[in-house]
């Protein structure tokens, strides 16, 4: 079956949208406007894969020399397509990106996939369409996720804590306006327990906050008015993703960050939600991964699920 890829310019924000907004594995982060809030950072090199006229997939990717990325301004990313493709139109679609990439004489092929866990539909087809083809697995990072049509595994040692906690003064909010969280809590203690700062800035936040109003939340612990721990979650159909959490140093005495994070996960259970998607625990170190966050997350319910990482040799 004969397939067109194309480029992805301006002139195709409609559809391109459009189609996200009924795709089978699509979140509001492949949305063009989430993809472009940072778009002087990378050369985007987005496909648009047609069957005749008819838009049949997408491929959120950037250039990078001559490399193609997932792309890299995004958690996850990977060919997006409709539920009724079958799994043999995806491998044609798939064969017909990697044509399209020799064709713009691309090297390497890096492709990220978005975690199986967000779609109850199953997005399981291009790993073995991948493997078929020589994808090398470059890679592969701990992502530390609830189950919440489980029974919760929340540990003993947690809920006590968590017990005495509820009988103290704190409240939690949620708030429209990041400044409290960014700049007393999350800015400073990034800076001070790792020299980094946040991938998005406050106005970035904000902004993104503005467009889509439903996925982006923020909820906060305080005391006596004063702010003590956040969570920022990136909430989609299935899932709701802890994206930034932290706690100040008062926080960390009253296990504020802990409280909250029970909170939310009872909450989103009673919502409905599939997942409560804590992140990765990956590390520059010898074992390769955070065992004091991995440790945390495991005692909060998490079990591990696979980010991957493929690199695809373009010939």
């Amino acid at each position: 079956m004969k397939y067109t890829v194309k480029k992805y310019d301006q002139n195709d924000y409609q559809v391109w949208n459009d189609f996200i907004s009924q795709a089978k594995n699509a979140t509001f982060l492949f949305h063009r406007d989430f993809m472009e809030y940072h778009k002087d950072r990378f050369e985007d090199f987005s496909l648009l894969i047609f069957e005749e006229e008819k838009l049949r997939a997408v491929l959120p990717a950037n250039k990078k020399g001559n490399e193609i990325h997932s792309h890299q301004g995004l958690t996850y990313g990977g060919l997006v397509f409709l539920s009724k493709l079958n799994a043999e139109k995806v491998e044609t679609i798939l064969d017909s990106v990697l044509y399209f990439l020799k064709e713009n004489k691309i090297e390497t092929f890096y492709y990220k996939p978005i975690p199986d866990f967000y779609f109850s539909k199953g997005n399981q087809e291009m790993d073995f369409f991948l493997f078929k083809r020589n994808a090398i697995s470059e890679r592969k990072e701990m992502n530390l996720a609830v189950n919440l049509q489980s029974p919760l595994q929340i540990s003993k040692s947690k809920l006590k804590h968590f017990r005495r906690i509820e009988n103290l003064d704190l409240d939690i909010v949620e708030e429209q306006d990041f400044q409290p969280f960014w700049t007393q809590i999350l800015e400073p203690r990034l800076l001070e327990k790792f020299n980094v700062k946040p991938v998005h800035t406050k106005e970035e936040i904000t902004f993104l906050k503005q467009n889509f109003p439903q996925n982006i939340r923020q909820f906060s612990v305080y005391r006596n008015e004063e702010i003590i721990a956040g969570i920022t979650i990136f909430e989609t159909e299935n899932v709701a993703k802890s994206q930034y959490g932290a706690t100040s140093k008062i926080g960390e005495e009253f296990r504020a960050l802990d409280f909250l994070f029970i909170n939310l996960i009872h909450k989103y259970k009673r919502k409905g939600k599939h997942f409560f998607d804590m992140g990765i625990v990956n590390e520059e170190n010898q074992s390769g991964y955070s065992s004091g966050l991995l440790k945390q997350k495991e005692e909060l319910g998490c079990a591990v699920y696979n980010q991957d990482f493929y690199k695809i040799a373009i010939k």
